[in-house]
C-alpha cells in the first residue's frame, strides 16, 4: 500500500505530517463495493459513480473532508494527493476491507445499517405508513424497519441483513477471506 497510511490516529508513522485521518470517505469508481460495505458500517461514505476526473475527486475529498480510497495508483503523482487519499493495494474485497481497518482504524460495527446503502443518508425509524409496503414477510419486523427520506426506501432485518451482519462481524473480528 502506498499513499498514505495509518492506525486509528492522524500520526502513523510513515504518514505525512499533513495527513489527518477522517471517518468520512470517499471511494472512486473502482470501490463502489466497499463505499457500500463502509455505508453499511454506518460511515459516512460518498461513491464517486461517474464524478470527474482524479484531480476533481481530490478536489471533492478535500472540500468535504473526506479520505479518498482509490486503486487508482496516477492519482498519488498529482501534487498533496498523499495528505487525503488512501491507495489501495489488495486484490479483492476482502483484501480491501482488510487494508482499510488496518490503515483508517475502521470499526466495522460502528453503526451497522444506520445509513442508506443508496445514498448515503442517515436512516430514520420507518413511518407507520411506510408498514403496508414492507413484504408480507417482512410486516412482523416493521418495528424494526428503517427508511430512507430521500429514496423512500424501506430497510427492515430480513435474511439479507443476517448475511451481511455476519461479514461485517468477521472483518470486525479480522477474518477478512
Amino acid at each position: 500500500m502506498t499513499g498514505r497510511s495509518a492506525k486509528a490516529s492522524s500520526s502513523a508513522p510513515g504518514a505525512p505530517a499533513s495527513w489527518t485521518r477522517s471517518d468520512r470517505l470517499l471511494c472512486d469508481e473502482m470501490l463502489i463495493g466497499l463505499g457500500r460495505w463502509l455505508r453499511a458500517a454506518g460511515y459516512d461514505t460518498a461513491i464517486a459513480e461517474g464524478r470527474g476526473g482524479d484531480r476533481a475527486l481530490l478536489e471533492t475529498a478535500r472540500r468535504e473532508g473526506r479520505t479518498l480510497l482509490t486503486r487508482d495508483a496516477k492519482i498519488m503523482e498529482i501534487g498533496g494527493a498523499e495528505d487525503s487519499t488512501l491507495l489501495l493495494s489488495g486484490a479483492g474485497l476482502g483484501a480491501w476491507a482488510a487494508e482499510i481497518g488496518a490503515a483508517l482504524g475502521i470499526e466495522w460495527l460502528k453503526a451497522p445499517f444506520s445509513r442508506c446503502l443508496l445514498c448515503n443518508l442517515p436512516l430514520d425509524a420507518a413511518p407507520e405508513a411506510t408498514h403496508a409496503l414492507l413484504p408480507e414477510s417482512a410486516k412482523a419486523l416493521a418495528a424494526e424497519a428503517t427508511w430512507c427520506r430521500a429514496c423512500a426506501k424501506a430497510y427492515w432485518p430480513g435474511s439479507h441483513v443476517a448475511r451481511m451482519r455476519r461479514r461485517l462481524e468477521a472483518w470486525h473480528d479480522g477474518r477478512y477471506s
